[in-house]
């Protein structure tokens, strides 16, 4: 080999290594001070709640489990059948099965029953949204709380304009900013 390549090879061989010792230096150093890794406890109250939220009376499991029964239903704005249905049609005769009669509109819904807080929403409460401008609180849409899985994430069934029928999390982006109220109607 020539004095020339060698020289240049020696002195990149001479900084790879150098590069790797001060990147191992610095690897230990770090793993000394770092602390040592906490215990980790469970919190045992939240199945417990969710639990003790989602036990149904049998009116309110004849009520989700037919508005459940229509899940795929097209949409169709003034529908109450298996061949389309709107969100307050859903609710119509979802409660219409367990002998309660709701009114027509979704307007008109949002005033049956008692206010509920978001936080303590539970399977068979109603909530109600303005999906139509981002500035108006006019109840447009509603649906049916199906099941309370955690802090963030209630989900309640509903048609969907361009789903037809389906659960949704009410909690996601686009429900938790178009959301107006609920109302217990038990």
């Amino acid at each position: 080999m020539s004095k020339q390549l060698f020289f240049p090879l020696g002195f990149l061989l001479i900084c790879l290594l150098a590069g790797c010792a001060t990147s191992k230096k610095a690897t230990t150093r770090r793993s000394i001070s770092a602390p040592p890794p906490r215990p980790t406890t469970k919190l045992p109250s939240a199945p417990k709640r969710t639990a003790r939220i989602n036990r149904l009376d049998d009116q309110q499991e004849k009520i989700i489990s037919t508005a459940r029964s229509f899940a795929g239903t097209p949409y169709r704005w003034g529908g109450t059948s298996r061949g389309g249905m709107d969100c307050s049609g859903l609710l119509m005769i979802s409660f219409q099965e367990a002998g309660i009669n709701l009114p027509r509109t979704s307007a008109e819904q949002s005033k049956f029953g008692r206010l509920v807080g978001l936080r303590d929403l539970r399977p068979g409460d109603l909530v109600f949204f303005a999906t139509k401008s981002k500035h108006s609180k006019k109840v447009t849409h509603a649906g049916l709380v199906t099941e309370v899985r955690g802090k963030h994430n209630v989900q309640f069934i509903h048609a969907s304009t361009k789903l037809g029928v389906v659960e949704s999390n009410i909690f996601s982006d686009y429900y938790r900013r178009a959301f107006v109220k609920a109302r217990r109607p038990f």
